[in-house]
């Protein structure tokens, strides 16, 4: 989704020459029409779309799928780039960009999204069902970004250990961690919000000066 017919058009060429199909949108209510009725694998969205913003469109979004979202904005204040996360965004890249930047962060994003075994983790009133990519707590499904289920994955597999932010980032992405802002505090907020909705009972705790772990 973008306004900008020259982004637009250099977004999708590189995409496509890449080996993925590629459909747009150069405004808020048609991409999230787009959106809503078809499955993609990944979305990118700039957030000064006409008709309907972006943060508007990731919001209504979030209501109905999870489909990962990048969103591609001139917007590089970090307290935009926390409220994405907040309403749903997967990751965040800033213009001008990098053409090859943003084929390894699609790549990044797809390869989290995809590398999930066909299982059901189980965790008191948690289940994971990791093939279907599905979260429920006490039978009822919440939705999760593409980062907030991986932490969560990540979590119950090991629900007896101790995850520092660095090794959550790094366990989850593949990548090294190089930042040490608020994002990841982001993710466990939004995780600890969306779980709270149908339980009283305490799942994530702060370890402090340390990380994060599962109450057991």
């Amino acid at each position: 989704m973008e306004d900008d017919k020259t982004i637009n058009k250099l977004l999708c060429s590189i995409i496509k020459k890449s080996g993925y199909a590629v459909d747009s949108a150069e405004n808020g209510i048609d991409g999230l029409n787009m959106a809503v009725s078809k499955d993609y694998h990944i979305i990118l969205m700039d957030l000064m779309l006409p008709m309907k913003t972006g943060e508007e469109v990731l919001k209504e979004l979030r209501n109905v799928k999870d489909t990962p979202v990048i969103v591609i904005s001139a917007k590089s204040e970090v307290y935009s780039r926390i409220e994405l996360l907040k309403i749903g965004a997967d990751d965040y890249i800033t213009k001008p960009f990098d053409i090859d930047e943003v084929m390894l962060r699609i790549q990044a994003v797809l390869r989290r999204t995809e590398a999930q075994s066909p299982e059901q983790l189980v965790f008191k009133d948690i289940r994971l069902d990791t093939e279907a990519k599905r979260v429920y707590v006490k039978e009822s499904e919440i939705t999760c970004t593409v980062t907030e289920y991986l932490i969560l994955e990540l979590l119950l597999k090991n629900p007896k250990t101790v995850f520092s932010k660095r090794r959550i980032y790094e366990s989850i992405s593949g990548d090294m961690y190089v930042s040490d802002d608020n994002t990841m505090n982001v993710h466990i907020s939004n995780l600890r919000k969306k779980i709270a909705k149908f339980t009283s009972e305490e799942y994530i705790e702060t370890v402090y000066g340390i990380g994060y772990r599962l109450v057991n």
